[in-house]
């Protein structure tokens, strides 16, 4: 049996990180320069003059801390948002059985088909009527209940024992608190995952935040950083030093929920 970690094997790893890290560390190090030296030719991968200037004026002068405080609550409340949506969901459709619930499932499942172009128009003007458009609430709302979200759910859900739901209600435990007591902290794993998907999602969403918000305190980092990129001109020590701090919570999110997504990806992947 071939050892892993033979030179063969661990030359390939490295060739792989290598790839996978030059873009970001590209941008890191591109951050750091001076304007003059981003442009210059031929390039440089290391700073010889590097400097916290942009990141400095992307706080100070570009009202990053603005931005980044509207995505992170739009983020946030979104990501709890769907992932009580989906544990609900998932919980009635994996442990309830009532005249056509699988249809219900197909029906859902069914709505991942169906392009998010087609929903935009309808949902917007769902969000005019209410008086939606140019707030938080919009942002957070719209996108909260999502089909894959439901399925995840679902699926973790199914393979819950039934014994342990029928002795708590041979007990008199109500529905809610089985919710609370037993589904939800034997679903931790898959509620990790889901949450930081969605955490994810919503942090980069460009497309809902550039229809319905035209006020420029509401903005979330994404649209900042698209307007960084001028008609006739580009900003490029404030696009890439705002690039750069739009990436770490992403990374914290990812370094925080580590052992969880593997767990909730890994679900239902082995059986015993």
């Amino acid at each position: 049996m071939s050892s892993p970690y033979s030179p063969l094997r661990l030359t390939l790893v490295a060739l792989v990180l290598l790839v996978f890290m030059l873009p970001p560390g590209w941008l890191l190090l591109s951050a750091l320069k001076p304007q003059a030296e981003i442009f210059q030719w031929p390039p440089t991968l290391l700073p010889v003059n590097p400097t916290f200037e942009n990141f400095a004026n992307a706080i100070s002068k570009a009202r990053f801390l603005l931005f980044f405080q509207n995505s992170a609550i739009v983020a946030i409340l979104s990501a709890m948002l769907s992932v009580t949506i989906s544990v609900m969901a998932g919980y009635a459709l994996a442990k309830f059985r009532f005249k056509g619930d699988t249809v219900l499932f197909m029906l859902i499942m069914s709505s991942l088909m169906v392009p998010l172009q087609i929903v935009l128009i309808p949902v917007f003007l769902v969000l005019r009527d209410l008086g939606l458009l140019n707030t938080l609430a919009g942002l957070i709302i719209a996108p909260a209940a999502t089909p894959t979200g439901v399925f995840l759910m679902r699926q973790y859900i199914v393979n819950i024992p039934d014994s342990l739901l029928e002795a708590a209600r041979l007990d008199g435990t109500p529905e809610w608190r089985i919710l609370l007591r037993i589904i939800v902290p034997l679903s931790i794993p898959a509620i990790g995952t889901l949450m930081a998907f969605n955490l994810v999602w919503r942090w980069n969403d460009y497309l809902w935040p550039f229809l319905i918000v035209n006020d420029q305190d509401m903005w979330t980092v994404q649209m900042a950083i698209a307007n960084s990129v001028g008609r006739f001109g580009i900003d490029w020590p404030r696009l890439l030093s705002m690039s750069v701090l739009s990436v770490l919570p992403v990374l914290v999110v990812f370094s925080a929920l580590q052992r969880l997504l593997m767990g909730g990806i890994m679900a239902g992947a082995t059986k015993e």
